[in-house]
């Protein structure tokens, strides 16, 4: 009889496997992300050009098919240089919040700008094209203007910044998000000279062979169960909830390896004095320390290099004759009193770069910020985006002459 009940049960688990399997891929059009990148000298790691790029989010059921332009970011085809001089070309640059794998072309924010701006300011003939890559800060997005945006000469450069951009600007704390050699970065990154001066130094083409070694994984979870989740459909629903993660928890095992490493390059020695990274690659990729008073001198660095990247695209902006403005990105970016705008405000200000932040528009507007994201991921949905265009159009509405 025992026998007979452990068969009936495997045999009920086999039919619940193929009907999850069965009724997972008739309502999920793909399984995993496809994010194609490549190098390209002087600029650094960007999406491959002209290809077609799958993201893919089983916890907030979010699948999107993108086609990368042929510059490398995710947006329309560039338009001529003849179109965006005839009216008010704006630029946006910025990391994933611009690159928004996560929503169709037609949804995001500089869209949607462009439609709002014909329908309300159409003597201004708006014109947008944005440049987005995924865990980047200014100072490896300084390519993406030298490069890309300044062919079209814009009258407005639009910083979009998000909290980690604080993080991605340090050399140090972007190595150990990325695994790479400090000495050896895949985007343009600053180190400081032997006085202390802090340089630019180019992205380098050969950044994957000097990558961090990686620690070997969890022999069954890591292998056994993750292989079969890249191809079962059920199987990577069990384990996008959650119920398959016996041995790992979602830590980050790496970054204390990578962090011993790091500490004994000469541009990082006692940098990460009084700061062990934290087990989590989701905290540490929020940057949540710049809310403290109080910083280790890794992060008192990422807020010295930040401000120096703000004053990089300050002087191509006032080289080129371009008005530049920064947009405090939600939900993590505050308004006037969170000590993460404060210091981004501290940066911005004495430069003359107004801030155009949206966290206060959506209040002023009575909207719940969490409406604007995605439940499991901070990036804007279709809502978000749509607020951000709103913010930034009611701006423009009150500084038209940034299109003079």
């Amino acid at each position: 009889m025992a026998a007979w009940n452990a068969l009936f049960i495997i045999a009920g688990l086999i039919l619940i496997a193929l009907a999850g399997e069965a009724y997972f891929r008739l309502t999920k059009p793909f399984i995993e992300s496809n994010i194609p990148h490549q190098f390209v000298d002087g600029v650094g790691r960007i999406l491959k050009i002209d290809s077609e790029l799958r993201h893919a989010n089983w916890r907030s059921d979010n699948f999107v098919v993108s086609r990368v332009n042929s510059w490398g970011f995710l947006d329309r085809e560039p338009i001529s240089p003849e179109r965006a001089a005839a009216g008010c070309h704006i630029a946006f640059i910025g990391d994933s919040y611009v690159e928004a794998l996560q929503t169709p072309i037609a949804d995001k924010f500089h869209v949607r700008l462009d439609e709002m701006a014909a329908r309300e300011l159409p003597h201004l003939d708006i014109t947008t094209q944005a440049y987005g890559i995924a865990g980047t800060g200014q100072i490896n997005q300084l390519p993406f203007y030298d490069e890309y945006a300044r062919r079209l000469n814009p009258k407005l450069l639009i910083l979009i910044f998000y909290i980690n951009d604080f993080l991605n600007n340090s050399t140090a704390l972007q190595a150990l998000h990325f695994g790479a050699d400090p000495d050896r970065m895949p985007f343009m990154s600053a180190q400081k000279d032997e006085h202390g001066v802090v340089k630019l130094r180019p992205p380098d083409p050969e950044y994957e062979r000097f990558l961090l070694p990686t620690p070997p994984p969890p022999p069954w979870y890591e292998s056994a169960w993750k292989r079969l989740a890249r191809v079962s459909y059920f199987a990577k629903w069990l384990d996008t909830k959650g119920l398959m993660r016996i041995v790992s928890d979602g830590s980050h095992p790496d970054l204390a390896a990578w962090a011993d490493i790091i500490t004994e390059r000469p541009c990082c020695a006692s940098l990460l004095d009084g700061w062990q990274p934290a087990i989590s690659h989701y905290r540490l990729g929020l940057g949540i320390r710049f809310k403290e008073e109080h910083l280790p001198p890794v992060f008192e660095e990422a807020l010295e290099y930040t401000d120096f990247g703000i004053e990089q695209f300050k002087r191509r902006a006032d080289r080129d004759g371009v008005n530049l403005a920064i947009m405090a990105a939600t939900p993590h970016m505050g308004t006037r009193g969170d000590p993460q705008f404060e210091r981004l405000s501290a940066i911005a200000e004495p430069r003359g770069i107004p801030i155009i932040t949206q966290y206060d528009y959506i209040i002023r507007r009575g909207y719940d910020a969490q409406d604007g994201r995605w439940d499991d991921d901070p990036h804007w949905n279709a809502t978000g985006h749509y607020w951000a265009a709103e913010a930034i159009l009611e701006w423009l509405k009150t500084n038209q002459d940034v299109c003079d």
